[in-house]
């Protein structure tokens, strides 16, 4: 999570400064980018260029944010991630035409996310990680555009049902939370129950083209396990050439001699071999 940011003189924009910034995305909208430039306070003077449809104030030391950021009526896209800021203002609730929303790595609390959060009716994305809330916003729930959210690596106990509900979501983010283990259970179940219902039926209850279909679906199932799952190695011996009878007498000599003295090695246990047949000739009566 983002620290320090006392006792630093940031870098002065101008109005100036922030027109050179102004980009035009491959889609034709309009971008301010002011991030990884060392600013400190919100620079009133890019209220001037409100007409814009993209604003990025990310990767600052930016610890506020005023409550005139709501004179961005045309703003989509605002990136804040990566700051010092603590507190919402109220006034961003006024900004409904925001899709995007990122203020992941500050300092927000629970406290400092406003209720007019809730006002946000066509937002698809929104970031909250890498902060220190200790409990998610009832009012989220109420946003039911989301598409991804964002509360991994906060400090959270548990997620409110209104927000795992949420018709249109498809990624919420919350990893490396203090989550009981059952709450993670239970939350990876329900996950699991929005995704699908499943019905268990006999085949002959079925007809041809549905039964077909299952069937198709289960080999992709096993192929995809199969994959997925690595292969299970033999065990290679780099020294032993070939496990025939003779290795198998002196095992460890032969795992541990080097390749190129299997040769040697070989005669080695051949003149065993001669040794052990002439002492069984000799003890013959």
């Amino acid at each position: 999570m983002a620290t320090g940011g006392k006792g630093i003189k940031g870098k002065k924009i101008t109005l100036k400064v922030a027109k050179n910034c102004l980009k035009v995305t491959f889609d034709g909208r309009k971008r301010l980018d002011l991030s990884k430039m060392g600013i400190t306070t919100f620079p009133k003077c890019i209220l001037r260029l409100s007409e814009v449809d993209e604003l990025d104030l990310s990767r600052n030391l930016i610890k506020r944010i005023p409550e005139s950021i709501s004179k961005f009526q045309n703003l989509r896209w605002l990136d804040l991630h990566s700051n010092y800021i603590d507190r919402l203002p109220e006034s961003i609730g006024q900004m409904t035409t925001l899709l995007y929303l990122n203020v992941s790595n500050n300092r927000l609390t629970t406290n400092g996310l406003p209720v007019e959060l809730n006002q946000l009716k066509n937002i698809r994305t929104i970031n909250l990680g890498l902060n220190h809330l200790d409990s998610v916003p009832t009012t989220l729930g109420a946003l039911k555009e989301l598409h991804e959210v964002g509360l991994h690596d906060n400090l959270l106990h548990s997620i409110p049902t209104s927000i795992s509900k949420l018709p249109k979501l498809k990624k919420l983010n919350i990893k490396r939370n203090p989550f009981p283990k059952a709450e993670e259970s239970d939350m990876f179940i329900d996950s699991i129950k929005r995704l699908e219902t499943l019905y268990l039926v006999e085949e002959k209850e079925m007809c041809g083209a549905c039964l077909r279909k299952c069937q198709l679906a289960r080999e992709k199932l096993n192929k995809i396990k199969s994959t997925a799952l690595p292969a299970q190695r033999k065990a290679i011996f780099s020294s032993l050439v070939s496990p025939n009878s003779m290795a198998k007498e002196s095992q460890e000599d032969w795992r541990l001699y080097p390749t190129s003295s299997q040769s040697s090695l070989k005669q080695k246990h051949e003149d065993k071999s001669a040794n052990r047949s002439n002492n069984s000739e000799e003890e013959k009566p």
